[in-house]
C-alpha cells in the first residue's frame, strides 16, 4: 500500500467545518443559577425547616411519601411534620389521655389497615424497631418520633396496648395490624408481646451539656460505659441509673454498642428519662468530668478500694463500667481517681458489667440516703 498507511501510530483526524452557535436560544442556560440555599432553606430538602410555607407542588410529593412509607411499613424520605429534626432522644412529655378499661377493643381509628410490606435489616443510621409493651409505652410518653405502630392481630388487649393506640391515633401515627408470624419476622424472634414501634435514630446529648445538668443536682451521679459491646447491658446499665437516681451515661462512638432497639428495650422505656451521650475519646471524657469537680471510680476486681468502703460516694461520682471481657482499658484504668472492687462472698472471678454497675449504684443511693 502506498505512503505511511501501515504506521501504527499515524493520527488521522476527520475535517469539520466551523462550529456553528444557537442564535441566542440558549443564551439562558448560559446564566449562573446564583448561591446554593443550605437545607433548612430548600423546600423540597427533608431538612426543610418548615419556617416558609411550601409550593403546592413540594407539599403534594411529601404527602404522598409519606402515605407510601406508611403502606410499605418503612421510615420516609421526608422530615416529621412539624419538625425539622428526624431523630428522637430524651423528652418526657405525658400524652396525659385516660386510658380505658381492662379487656377493651382497640380504639377506632380512621383510614384503612394496611400490610407493611418487607422490611429491611434495621442499620446504626436507619431506623429501629421498639419492641415490647413497656418500652413502647414509654417512648410514646417520651414523645419519640415515630413512624409507624405494628400490632398484631389477636393480641391481648390490657391498659398498656389500649394507651399504646390511642397515643399513636392522637399523634398521627400510621398503626398497621398484620400477622404474629409476619412480626416474628420482621424481629427476627425477638420478644415482641405482640407490639413494635418503628423510630428514625436516637439522638444523643451533648456531653458539656449532660456534665453541667448534672453539676445542677444535689448529689450528681454519672456512669461512663468503657467498650461495652453488648446493647442488652448498655440497656440494664441505663435502667439502673435510673432506678437509683443517677444523672446521665456517656459512651464511645466507636467499639462499642450504642442506643439500638435492644438497648431501648432491654432498659424498659428508662433512655427516655436518662440523658445518653456519646463521645469520642472516653478518657479525654473522663477528664474533662474530674476538672468538673467528679470522683472517677473504676469498677475492677483487683481494685485496691473497697465499695463498702467507699467514702467519695457522698460526692459527685462517676462511675467508669469496663467492657464484658477484658474490663477497665489500661489508659482509663490509670485516669480513674480510684479502682473499686465489690466483695464477694464465693470464688466467683467476677460479674456481668450490668449487674456490677446495678450493685454499685445500689450502694451509692444507700449511703447518700443515710449520709447527706
Amino acid at each position: 500500500m502506498p505512503g505511511n498507511s501501515r504506521n501504527a501510530s499515524k493520527r488521522v483526524v476527520s475535517k469539520k467545518g466551523a462550529a456553528q452557535g444557537s442564535g441566542g436560544k440558549n443564551r439562558g442556560g448560559l446564566k449562573g443559577r446564583g448561591k446554593t440555599l443550605p437545607a433548612d432553606e430548600r423546600p423540597w430538602h427533608k431538612g426543610y425547616s418548615g419556617t416558609e410555607k411550601l409550593p403546592e407542588k413540594t407539599a403534594r410529593k411529601q404527602d404522598k411519601e409519606r402515605r407510601a412509607a406508611a403502606a410499605e411499613g418503612r421510615a420516609p424520605k421526608v422530615g416529621v411534620p412539624g419538625s425539622k429534626d428526624t431523630t428522637w432522644g430524651r423528652s418526657g412529655r405525658n400524652t396525659g389521655r385516660p386510658m380505658p378499661q381492662r379487656g377493651g377493643k382497640l380504639p377506632a381509628r380512621g383510614g384503612p389497615r394496611v400490610a407493611p410490606g418487607r422490611r429491611s435489616n434495621p442499620t446504626k443510621e436507619g431506623p429501629e424497631l421498639l419492641l415490647g409493651r413497656n418500652p413502647v409505652v414509654e417512648a410514646l410518653r417520651a414523645a419519640v418520633p415515630a413512624t409507624a405502630l405494628y400490632v398484631a392481630q389477636g393480641i391481648d388487649i390490657d391498659e398498656r396496648v389500649t394507651e399504646i393506640v390511642r397515643s399513636a391515633g392522637d399523634r398521627g401515627i400510621p398503626i398497621l395490624e398484620i400477622g404474629r408470624h409476619e412480626l416474628d419476622r420482621m424481629t427476627g424472634g425477638v420478644l415482641h408481646q405482640g407490639i413494635g414501634l418503628q423510630v428514625p435514630p436516637f439522638a444523643y446529648e451533648n456531653f458539656d451539656d449532660l456534665v453541667a445538668a448534672a453539676l445542677e443536682q444535689t448529689a450528681p451521679l454519672l456512669v461512663a460505659l468503657d467498650g461495652i459491646t453488648d446493647p442488652r447491658n448498655v440497656g440494664a446499665v441505663i435502667r439502673s441509673v435510673a432506678a437509683f437516681g443517677g444523672h446521665g451515661v456517656f459512651l464511645t462512638e466507636r467499639r462499642a454498642a450504642g442506643i439500638t432497639a435492644t438497648a431501648w428495650r432491654t432498659s424498659a422505656g428508662a433512655a427516655a428519662r436518662v440523658p445518653v451521650s456519646q463521645v469520642v475519646n472516653l478518657t479525654r471524657a473522663i477528664k474533662s468530668a474530674q476538672k468538673a469537680g467528679f470522683t472517677a471510680i473504676g469498677l475492677d476486681a483487683d481494685g485496691e478500694t473497697d465499695l463498702y468502703q467507699l467514702e467519695a460516694a457522698i460526692g459527685p461520682l462517676l462511675v467508669v463500667v469496663g467492657s464484658e471481657g477484658r474490663g477497665l482499658s489500661r489508659l482509663v484504668g490509670e485516669t480513674c481517681d480510684l479502682r473499686v472492687s465489690i466483695p464477694m462472698a464465693s470464688d466467683v472471678e467476677s460479674l456481668n458489667a450490668s449487674v456490677a454497675a446495678a450493685v454499685t449504684l445500689a450502694e451509692v443511693a444507700r449511703r447518700r440516703l443515710y449520709d447527706l
